[in-house]
C-alpha cells in the first residue's frame, strides 16, 4: 500500500508540473519518417519572451488535486536571479501533501532545486532533496557538464558516476521553463533535448492550439495548450498524459496543468503568483471561499 502511495502521490505532486516526467522515451524515429515528413526542429527561444521568463523575480503557488477536485498535495515554485561564479537563475521547486488527503498516510516534502545559466539556459546544476513517507530522506545531486555533454550523479553524499547524456540538455525543470519561451505555433512540434532516467531524451512537444479557460484564478483568459508526447509503461497512459495550459501572451503563465491517468487524472491550478514584470497577473491569490486578493507576501514562496 505504502509503495503504491509513493508512486501515484510523489509522481503526481513532485512531477505534475514539470511537464516532462522523469521517464520519457525518445521521440520515435519513424515520426518523422512517415510519408517524409521532415525532422522535428529544436523548440527556438524567443528573446523577447527570454527577458519576461527568466527575469528572476517570480513566484507560482498550486493546489494539485485528484478527479472530483479531491486535494492530494501543493506545489510552490520561485524563479530567482542567484550570484556566485558569475549570475545564472534558480529555479526552486517545493512538492508537498500539505492540506491534502494523503498527508497522513504517506507525507511528502520534496524539494528541487535547478541552476540554469547561458544564452539557452541549460542547467549547470540540479539537487533533490526528498522527504517522504514514514522517515525515507533521500539527497540526489547532478552536476551538468554542457560542453563535455556528461552529467556527474551523486546520492547521499556517495561516489559520484558519470554519465554520458550527449552536449546542450535540459532536466526536467529547466526544459518546462525553456518551453515556456519557446515559439508555440500550433500543429507545429518542437523538441526539447532532456536529461531523464539517466540518458538524454528527445521529447516532442505538440502545440495544440488557443483556449478560453473561463475560470482561473484571473478570470477568463485565453490560453495557449502544448503537450509534450510521453510514452511509458506501468499505470499511465502511452501517449499524451500531461497538457499545460499558458496565458497566450508575453508572460507564458502557467495557469493549469492536467495529467491523465488509466482511472482519473491530476490537475494543478495556479493559486497565487507574483511577477512585478507582468502586472496584468502580478501579485494575485485566490482565497479559499473563490475570491481574489492582492498578495505582498506568500508564506511558502520563499525557499
Amino acid at each position: 500500500m505504502a509503495s503504491r502511495l509513493h508512486r501515484l502521490g510523489s509522481w503526481a505532486i513532485t512531477l505534475l508540473l514539470s511537464a516532462f516526467l522523469l521517464t520519457p522515451l525518445s521521440v520515435r524515429a519513424d515520426d518523422a519518417d512517415k510519408q517524409g515528413a521532415a525532422p522535428i526542429p529544436y523548440g527556438t527561444m524567443q528573446p523577447e519572451l527570454v527577458e519576461i521568463g527568466y527575469v528572476g523575480d517570480e513566484y507560482l503557488a498550486y493546489d494539485v488535486s485528484y478527479t472530483g477536485g479531491v486535494k492530494v498535495g501543493e506545489i510552490y515554485f520561485t524563479i530567482s536571479r542567484r550570484e556566485g561564479g558569475g549570475p545564472f537563475i534558480e529555479i526552486y521547486m517545493r512538492a508537498t501533501t500539505d492540506n491534502g488527503v494523503f498527508d497522513w498516510i504517506y507525507p511528502i516534502e520534496d524539494v528541487h532545486i535547478t541552476h540554469v545559466r547561458g544564452p539557452q539556459r541549460f542547467p549547470f546544476r540540479y539537487e533533490v532533496f526528498q522527504k517522504e513517507g514514514d522517515g525515507y530522506e533521500a539527497h540526489r545531486l547532478f552536476i551538468f557538464d554542457q560542453q563535455k555533454g556528461s552529467v556527474s550523479y551523486q546520492l547521499n553524499g556517495k561516489n559520484p558516476r558519470i554519465i554520458t547524456m550527449g552536449p546542450d540538455t535540459h532536466n526536467e525543470f529547466s526544459a518546462f521553463l525553456a518551453t515556456r519561451v519557446m515559439q508555440l505555433i500550433p500543429n507545429e512540434p518542437f523538441i526539447v533535448p532532456t536529461f531523464a532516467d539517466d540518458r538524454r531524451n528527445e521529447v516532442k512537444v505538440m502545440v495544440k492550439g488557443t483556449e478560453t479557460l473561463r475560470k482561473t484564478m484571473f478570470g477568463e483568459i485565453k490560453t495557449i495548450i502544448i503537450e509534450p508526447i510521453l510514452e511509458f509503461a506501468g499505470i499511465y497512459e502511452k501517449r499524451g498524459d500531461t497538457v499545460v495550459w499558458f496565458t497566450d501572451d508575453s508572460c507564458r503563465v502557467p495557469v493549469k496543468v492536467n495529467s491523465r491517468l488509466m482511472i482519473g487524472s491530476f490537475t494543478a491550478n495556479l493559486v497565487a503568483y507574483r511577477n512585478p514584470h507582468c502586472p496584468a497577473y502580478d501579485s494575485v491569490a485566490l482565497e479559499r471561499d473563490g475570491t481574489r486578493s492582492s498578495i505582498a507576501f506568500y508564506k511558502n514562496f520563499n525557499p
